[in-house]
Parts: structure tokens; C-alpha cells; sequence
């Protein structure tokens, strides 16, 4: 069969924090994709504002860089997709396997394979695809590369590889200094016998498969991403599988439901370096963009009019995690981030607070998310939301709080299923990283959470490696609490590991709330004298309402309190006139802390301006009459 050698695509693909962008990047400066003069950022592939403040990939995204063989041969486009390294946006890795040939495992020198390493590479064998390991980060002080391979090794066994795949290449990098080779430097030092990536681009060229395609066969383009243009609309990522696509084609659409249309292609681009620019034609294996069908969604095929030939669909994993997300319904909805208003009127000008707004927000994410479902509830204001897991769900709600929605966040669930009458609910397998001391506080957080371990191993080096099976319930709110305990020592690392019957009650939150129990502004004279019942979260000066949670109770019942008593101004001196006290600085809780936080009568107000956390019913004699049925129900 004809076989295109002037093109190479390959996804790279990684843990978090393994520097698959940085390494990108490299390549990008290596080969001559910028000009000397132009002024680069690091990490260039993470343009997303949410990426680089939170430093991870989020979105996948594709690149291509001319490369000019040392031999003086015609130069070859390589299509380089950047995937998210966290199992929580693995629809996006799911979707840039789909295009590419060959993927390019990238592994710390130091950490070796974690949890994501697992998925990632799960994903490329399933696809039958060659693999290219990479060990990054050989400069480390603590990098162990011989341990590293072997445990890779190990991994690919576990993972059923075949003996093909097994027998992949090895190159050491240093991708912050855009320095690769192919022999074995030694511990924590950067490759002495090169200056540059070149033999990883050679090893590229090796050894990852160019497209081979049909001359009889009629066209046939995947869609597997979507982009917008405030120009030309929506633009549909694809890859051409066979045929050629034109410039001012027209094409037959083949739709999601197998339905049919024919559509032209109004504009057509290739990706260079990091811009897309005008083309006329993209062949067999071309990543290219298309604009000028408005309605198009991932996974569908364009195909020749002639003959329509449709290209099974991309499938993803199914949700583990669930929450509900409504309109903000809070006595402070429209108001500026103090709660009295905004001081101009453009502050709230764009608030978008009603149920159509929200609605339709959440439809168009399902357009560019496959990993995403939207299920409606019984109120006609809130939507169960359905996703990977707990960070995906809040990247969602902080993308929509950044565009002016006002949002009500209900505890996250988990999505169960059932298998042979039994219900069965998600498990992670959690992989811990800890120094020694801190062993027993984890066991112990884990056998509250019902976490059974299943491996630990011991570097010698004074840190210890457990691996656990936990229910995703107990994960809920483990992050703040595994910091705390392990004195922010600690990293832990989780992947979705399928279904278990359900392990029973789990009570992950020993102390109650402090609730507010009417509306006011927060003194500091309120908040001496409820420091010692527990930790607040607000200052003084915030704006509060009745039900609101202002801190966290020193034991396990809820409190409700009076945070807005203010100090009687009267001429009776009182015995402790002279003494002074300082207000405990409050603790402040990120998005994802107040989700974690969470309790199930207990809900996230997000505005763009605040995080409130509050009782679901406000009224405390509601609440009150409820807590009191639900006793004698007992």
C-alpha cells in the first residue's frame, strides 16, 4: 500500500508534571519553528489561563514542526498532540490517540510510572499502538533511571503488552535543557554526548509508523476536536484517513445519529508551529481544520459524496463523579463580592444568574467534552452534571464563574451502577508518596476511607511508596486532610480502576459547621469570642445571611451562631476594658476545598467574586424540623 514519508504524527503522552510542554517546546525552538527575534513564553502549548496558573495541560492540542533531516533529505512534518496527563480529562487523551500513529511515553527519572503513567499507556496498547519511551528530568538530584526502566518494564507487562511493543526504544532527556540521547547518562546529570534533541527527533523518524493509505479508497476525515473563530465560526479539528480534502469541496456529513448531508468546505488550514494558515489540500494523514459547518460534533466523519463511508464513533469511559449545578439561589444573587452591590454597574452588568443562561452553558461544553453528561433533575433550575472525576468537574465551574455565572454547587457524588442486582460504585487505585514518618497517619486515613493496600515498596531514600484500592467516595475531601497530616510532604496520585460492591457508610468529616444564623456584616468582635469553638472562615467586614457556613465546628454537630454581635458602646467601664485580643486570621478555602468540604445537606454558592459555602435550607427552623424528623424516622 502507498505509504506518505513526508509525514509523522505522534502524541506524547505522560503523568502530570513529567514536562511533556516543556519538551514540546524544545522542539518547537529546535526546529526553527520561531524566528531569533520573537519573544517566547514557557510552556507555550499551555494557553489556556486555567492551565498555567494551575500548571497542568487541560486541553489537547496539536502542533507540527518542520523538521530537516542531518542527511540533507526533504524535510518531514511532524504533528505533535500535547495530551493532559491527569485521568480526569481523559476524553482529551482519548481523542489525540485517534489521530496519531505512534505515541512517545514520557517518564520521570525520579518518580517513575505513576497512577496516570498506567492510564495514558492502558490507552496506547488498547489502541495496538508502537510506544517510544522517553526518561525525562535525568538531571535530577534523586533520579534513579535503572529503576525506572525496569519499573516500565514491569508496567507493560502488567498493562498484556505485546512482545512487539515491548521491545520499544529508550531516550534520556533533559527536556528543560533540550538535550536528548540514546545512551545512559548517569544519575542526576544532563546527556554529555549531545547538544541538542536531535536523537530524538532521528528516533521519531524511526520508529513511528507513516501513514499508509489506499488510492482506490474514497475520502474519509475524522472529527475529533472543535475549536471557534469569531470569524469563521466553528472550526473542526480532523484527520484525513483517506482520500483528499479541498478547499471549496463539497462533502457528505455523516452525523452522530447516521443521518446525512452534504456540506462545503469553506476554509481549510494546517497547524504550523503553534498558528494555523491557509491551505488548498490536505492529504492522507494531515491533521488539518475546517471551517463552514456550524453544527458539526466530535467523533462525526465527512466522507466523499459518492460513496459515504462512516468511521466508527470515539468512545470514552464512563463518569465516575456527579454533582448538581444550578442558578444561584442565595439571598446575595446579583450582588458584587462584598454582598451590598457593586459600586458601578458594570461590575454586575453581565452577571448571567437564570436557569436559561446556565442551560445553555452546560449544552455548549457537552459540544467540545465527550467525557461530559448532563442529566436533568426534578427542579427545573438544576442539572446533574456527570465527569471523570472531582477536578474536571471544578475546572467546569471555574471556567463559568470566569465568564460571570453565578452557580449553586451541590457535594459530589458518585455515579454507581448495577451489576447482577448489586450495586457497585467506583474504585481509584491511589498511589501514595510519603516520608516514613508520616506511614502510619496515611494507613490510618486510609483504613477511615475503607482503602485496602496492595503494594508498598520502600527507594531506601527515607520515602515510601503505597498503593491503594479505595472507594472514589473516600477520596472526597482527602486532598486537604492527606497535606495536612503528611505536614504538605505528601503527594498522592489517583486512577479510576473500575467498579466494586458498594463498601458501606463512610464518614470522612468528623467536626460540624459553624452556620451563621442571620444576616449582617462579620465583626471582629463576633469573631473573638467564636475563635476558640472552632476555625472561621470569613473576615471581618464579609457580608453574611442566615444558613451561610462561616467556619468549622470543633465537634461534630452543627452550631449556629451569631457572627455579626457587635460590642455594646456604653459608659460602663467593664473589668476587662484593658485586655487585648487578635483575631485568628481565617482560613481560606479554594473552589475545590469548599467542595471537599461539603457535607450532603450542605452546598457551594460561586460567584465571580466569592466562594461561599451554606446550608441547603437556610432557615435554621427548617433545618431544625427536618434534623428532628429524620431522628424519629430512625
Amino acid at each position: 500500500m502507498p505509504t506518505r514519508h513526508d509525514i509523522r504524527n505522534v502524541a506524547i503522552v505522560a503523568h502530570v508534571d513529567h514536562g511533556k510542554t516543556t519538551i514540546v517546546d524544545a522542539m518547537l525552538k529546535q526546529a526553527g519553528a520561531f524566528a531569533a527575534h520573537q519573544h517566547l513564553d514557557d510552556r507555550m502549548m499551555d494557553s489556556n489561563d486555567l492551565e498555567r496558573e494551575k500548571g497542568i495541560t487541560i486541553l489537547a492540542k496539536n502542533t507540527a514542526v518542520k523538521y530537516h533531516p542531518k542527511d540533507g533529505g526533504a524535510p518531514i512534518t511532524i504533528n505533535i498532540i500535547d495530551t493532559p496527563g491527569h485521568a480526569d480529562f481523559g476524553g482529551e487523551v482519548e481523542r489525540g490517540l485517534s489521530m496519531v500513529d505512534a505515541v512517545v511515553l514520557l517518564v520521570d527519572a525520579s518518580e517513575g510510572p505513576l497512577p496516570q503513567t498506567r492510564f495514558v499507556l492502558r490507552k496506547a496498547l488498547q489502541a495496538n499502538m508502537p510506544v517510544i519511551l522517553c526518561i525525562n528530568k535525568t538531571d535530577r538530584p534523586d533520579s534513579r533511571i535503572d529503576e525506572v526502566v525496569n519499573d516500565t518494564y514491569d508496567l507493560f507487562l502488567d498493562l498484556d503488552a505485546t512482545e512487539d511493543q515491548i521491545e520499544f526504544p529508550i531516550v534520556y532527556a533533559c527536556g528543560r535543557d533540550g538535550i536528548a540521547s540514546l545512551t545512559k547518562p548517569e544519575d542526576g546529570t544532563v546527556p554529555a554526548d549531545s547538544d541538542s534533541l536531535e536523537p530524538f527527533f532521528s528516533t521519531i523518524l524511526e520508529h513511528v509508523p507513516a501513514p499508509v493509505y489506499d488510492d482506490e479508497a474514497p475520502l474519509q476525515a475524522h472529527v475529533t476536536n472543535l475549536d471557534a473563530d469569531n470569524f469563521l465560526g466553528r472550526i473542526a479539528l480532523l484527520r484525513v484517513e483517506q482520500g483528499e480534502l479541498r478547499k471549496g469541496q463539497t462533502v457528505t456529513w455523516i452525523k452522530r445519529d447516521g443521518t446525512q448531508s452534504n456540506v462545503r468546505i469553506t476554509e481549510l488550514m494546517m497547524t504550523e508551529a503553534l498558528t494555523r494558515k491557509p491551505a488548498e489540500v490536505a492529504g492522507p494523514g494531515d491533521i488539518c481544520a475546517v471551517a463552514g459547518i456550524p453544527d458539526i460534533m466530535i467523533g462525526e466523519t465527512l466522507a466523499d459524496t459518492e460513496n459515504p463511508i462512516a468511521l466508527p464513533l470515539i468512545s470514552v469511559d464512563e463518569p465516575a463523579i456527579s454533582m448538581t449545578i444550578g442558578t444561584n439561589t442565595s439571598p446575595m444573587v446579583g450582588r458584587g463580592g462584598s454582598g451590598k452591590g457593586a459600586d458601578a454597574k458594570s461590575a454586575v452588568k453581565d452577571r448571567k444568574v437564570t436557569a436559561r443562561q446556565v442551560k445553555d452553558r452546560l449544552d455548549r461544553e457537552l459540544i467540545g467534552n465527550v467525557s461530559l453528561r448532563v442529566l436533568e433533575t426534578e427542579r427545573p433550575d438544576a442539572w446533574e452534571v456527570q465527569g471523570r472525576g472531582e477536578l474536571a468537574l471544578a475546572i467546569l465551574v471555574e471556567q463559568m464563574r470566569r465568564e460571570g455565572f453565578e452557580l449553586t454547587i451541590g457535594k459530589p457524588q458518585v455515579v454507581t451502577q448495577e451489576i447482577d442486582g448489586k450495586v457497585h460504585e467506583p474504585v481509584e487505585r491511589m498511589t501514595v508518596d510519603v516520608p516514613e514518618e508520616h506511614m502510619g497517619a496515611v494507613t490510618q486515613l486510609m483504613g477511615v476511607r475503607k482503602g485496602r493496600m496492595d503494594n508498598m515498596s520502600n527507594h531506601g531514600s527515607g520515602w515510601v511508596r503505597m498503593e491503594f484500592v479505595v472507594p472514589s467516595r473516600g477520596l472526597i475531601g482527602f486532598r486537604t486532610e492527606f497535606l495536612t497530616n503528611t505536614r504538605g510532604t505528601g503527594i498522592a496520585h489517583s486512577i479510576h480502576e473500575g467498579h466494586e460492591p458498594w463498601f458501606g457508610q463512610l464518614v470522612t468529616r468528623n467536626n460540624g459547621s459553624l452556620v451563621a444564623d442571620r444576616a449582617g456584616s462579620v465583626t471582629p468582635f463576633a469573631m473573638i469570642n467564636l475563635q476558640e469553638r472552632g476555625v472561621l472562615f470569613t473576615e471581618p467586614g464579609t457580608e453574611v445571611y442566615e444558613g451561610m457556613i462561616v467556619g468549622e465546628n470543633s465537634r461534630s454537630d452543627d452550631m449556629d451562631v451569631n457572627i455579626t454581635k457587635e460590642k455594646k458602646l456604653t459608659n460602663m467601664r467593664a473589668a476587662s476594658a484593658d485586655n487585648t485580643e487578635n483575631v485568628v486570621p481565617p482560613r481560606k478555602l479554594s473552589l475545590e476545598q469548599s467542595l471537599e468540604f461539603c457535607r450532603d445537606d450542605e452546598c457551594v454558592e460561586v460567584t465571580p467574586e466569592a466562594v461561599r459555602i451554606r446550608k441547603v435550607v437556610l432557615d435554621q427552623k427548617d433545618r431544625s424540623r427536618t434534623a428532628s424528623r429524620a431522628k424519629s424516622a430512625k
